[in-house]
């Protein structure tokens, strides 16, 4: 039986990818800064044996190679590893103060960074492993307003293409899905603040999108899950885009 650990996996595209993993069979591990909302979704899908929560503030590092610790202790392996988790904060290059700088380079790459270093060690003692990057359309430029969020995730794929260079030989892959504009809850916060209620967001969305609409929870799940299978037991160093065509 497979243990698939999330960065994440309270909301959104996370909580879609541990569902689906339960109803693989897998064994999930997943994380969150919220106690009662991980206790909610055991509860919601009636998996105690087969999932774990673990309180994490992805600023501290302690906490991280906490999370990786428990997970191995309860399942005695890690399969999969998907970096969902992270923050999109709306900042020029020329606004970025150091407060919003250091915010996101410590969630979105300081800590998946430290959280790979772990479990890549078990991987490669098990002599198997892949590893799923969460991307975005932002690492090639990005918007005006996403200056850090962009150089985190050109980051991160970077990251994924180095383990996929250097770690193939132990079994493990890497690889990266740039996921496009979804509707996930983070979004919708985000966009009802700029004064986009759900309908204009999507109807803009919309206007921009060469598919015609903006991604939903469950768009990206089918690729990940064969990140995730032994169906992609040669697929490494790739990047798959999984964004209805848009490029920013």
């Amino acid at each position: 039986m497979k243990t698939v650990m999330i960065l994440g996996g309270t909301k959104g595209v996370g909580k879609e990818i541990l569902k689906s993993s339960l109803q693989k069979g897998y064994n999930v591990a997943f994380c969150g800064r919220n106690s009662n909302e991980g206790t909610k979704v055991i509860d919601e899908l009636q998996a105690h044996d087969r999932l774990y929560f673990h309180k994490l503030d992805l600023n501290t590092i302690q906490e991280i190679e906490n999370y990786f610790n428990q997970t191995l202790q309860k399942f005695k392996r890690i399969d999969a590893l998907v970096l969902y988790a992270g923050v999109t904060p709306v900042s020029s290059l020329l606004d970025t103060d150091e407060e919003v700088y250091d915010s996101v380079f410590n969630i979105n790459l300081k800590a998946p960074y430290f959280l790979v270093k772990n479990v890549l060690g078990a991987m490669v003692n098990q002599r198997s492993g892949s590893i799923i990057f969460f991307g975005s359309a932002h690492m090639d430029y990005g918007q005006i307003n996403r200056a850090p969020y962009a150089l985190t995730k050109s980051t991160l794929y970077t990251l994924s293409n180095h383990i996929a260079h250097h770690y193939a030989k132990f079994g493990v892959r890497s690889n990266y899905l740039v996921m496009g504009w979804t509707d996930t809850e983070g979004e919708l916060k985000l966009r009802t603040q700029e004064g986009l209620d759900e309908t204009k967001l999507k109807g803009k969305a919309e206007s921009i999108i060469p598919m015609g609409r903006m991604l939903n929870t469950l768009d990206p799940i089918p690729a990940v899950m064969h990140f995730i299978s032994d169906e992609s037991a040669m697929t490494t160093g790739s990047l798959i885009r999984v964004t209805g065509g848009e490029y920013i």
